[in-house]
C-alpha cells in the first residue's frame, strides 16, 4: 500500500511515521509532505533517508491512504480535493463535526468507518482517551451525565509551546523576566485555565470539542460537561472524570470492565505511587486507567484519573489505527 503524511515534520507527523514504522501494515511507498519551508530535508524510514516534498506540488493519486497532520487550515484547503484521490485521514478538527465524516477511535466505534466518504476524522486529544474508558462502561450501565476536568501537556499547543515553557521554566529558575508569547498568561509553574477560543456561555472551543465529539462516538443523550486546563507538562494529557450512570453498578465490576478494554491498563492501587502519571505515560501507547472509586456524593456515580500520551493515542497512532481498521475492513 502507498500511504502520504501531510505535516510530516511536525510533532505528529513524525509520530505518525514512528509508528508506521513499527505497524504491521504492508507499506510499498511513504511521501513526506510539509510546506515549502522543509522541502529537501531528509527524513529515515526503515533505513532509507525519504526526501520531504512540499504540499503544494504534491500529486495525492500516489498515497492510498493519507494522513493529514498539519491543522484546520490546511485541512480546509486541501482535505476535500485530496479526498477524490486517496482517502483522508484528518487530525485537525475541521471535519470532526460534519455528520458526513465519521469520527472514529477504533476500539470504540470501528464500525462507522463504513460509513465514510474518503475523509475520516481523528477526535480530539482529550475526547479519544476519555471515551476509550467510558465505552465499556456505558455499554453496560447507560451513562447519564460526565464530569470532566482536563490537565493537557503544552506539546498539545505544538512545539512552539513545548519551547516556551522549557524558556520560561529557564528564565523563571534564573530570576529573568518572563514574556508569553503562545500563552495567554505565563505557563512555567503555572495552570491556565484557557485552551482554544471562547465560545458560547464562558465555555472553550476545547470544552465544546469534548462534550460535542462524545456525543458524537457515544451517544447524543450523555451530557457532558468539561473544564479544560493546559499545565506545565511536556506530553500527556490527564482527566479527572465523574461519571453518572441510569444503572446500579458494582465498584468491582466497573474495574473488572476497565482492565480489559482493549488500549487501556488499569493501575489502580491504593498505595502511595498505585497510580499514573503523565511522565510515565509518555511514549505508551496505553491509555492508564486510575484512582477508580464510588462517588460518595452520588450512589450512581464514580470518579477516576485518566492518562495518555496526547501525540500517540491521543493523534499521530489513533489515525494509525484507523488505517488499519480501513484495511481491516477493506478499503474502498
Amino acid at each position: 500500500m502507498k500511504f502520504a503524511i501531510i505535516g510530516a515534520t511536525g510533532n505528529v507527523g513524525r509520530k505518525t511515521i514512528d509508528i508506521l514504522e513499527k505497524s504491521k501494515l504492508d507499506i510499498k511507498e511513504l511521501h513526506l509532505v510539509a510546506s515549502k519551508n522543509s522541502l529537501g530535508k531528509k527524513i529515515k524510514f526503515k533505513g532509507n533517508d525519504l526526501n520531504v516534498v512540499a504540499l503544494e506540488n504534491f500529486d495525492f493519486e500516489k498515497a492510498d491512504i493519507t494522513f493529514f497532520a498539519a491543522g484546520s487550515s490546511i485541512a480546509e484547503k486541501y482535505a476535500k480535493k485530496a479526498s477524490q484521490k486517496t482517502i483522508v485521514i484528518d487530525n485537525s478538527k475541521f471535519f470532526r463535526m460534519d455528520k458526513d465524516v465519521p469520527l472514529i477511535v477504533p476500539e470504540v466505534n470501528s464500525e462507522d468507518i463504513k460509513k465514510h466518504k474518503n475523509i475520516i476524522a481523528n477526535p480530539n486529544c482529550s475526547t479519544i482517551q476519555m471515551v476509550l474508558a467510558l465505552n465499556p462502561l456505558h455499554q453496560k450501565f447507560n451513562i447519564k451525565r460526565v464530569v470532566v476536568s482536563t490537565y493537557q501537556a503544552v506539546s498539545g499547543a505544538g512545539q512552539a509551546a513545548m519551547d516556551e515553557l522549557m524558556s520560561q521554566t529557564k528564565d523563571f529558575l534564573e530570576k529573568k523576566k518572563i514574556k508569553s508569547t503562545n500563552f495567554t498568561k505565563q505557563i512555567a509553574f503555572n495552570l491556565i485555565p484557557h485552551i482554544d477560543v471562547f465560545v458560547e456561555d464562558g465555555y472553550t472551543k476545547e470544552e465544546w470539542k469534548m462534550e460535542n465529539e462524545t456525543k458524537k462516538i457515544l451517544s447524543e443523550k450523555i451530557k457532558v460537561s468539561a473544564t479544560c486546563v493546559r499545565v506545565p507538562v511536556i506530553t500527556s494529557h490527564s482527566e479527572s472524570v465523574n461519571v453518572e450512570f441510569e444503572k446500579n453498578y458494582n465498584i468491582d465490576e466497573v474495574k473488572k470492565l476497565l482492565s480489559e478494554t482493549s488500549g487501556c491498563k488499569l493501575v489502580d492501587e491504593h498505595v502511595d505511587g498505585g497510580y499514573i502519571t503523565p511522565l510515565e505515560a509518555q511514549d505508551d501507547f496505553k491509555t492508564y486507567i486510575s484512582r477508580v472509586r464510588k462517588d460518595r456524593s452520588n450512589e450512581k456515580a464514580i470518579n477516576m484519573w485518566i492518562v495518555s500520551d496526547n501525540l500517540l493515542k491521543g493523534a499521530a497512532l489513533n489515525s494509525v489505527q484507523i488505517a488499519q481498521t480501513l484495511v481491516k475492513y477493506g478499503i474502498k
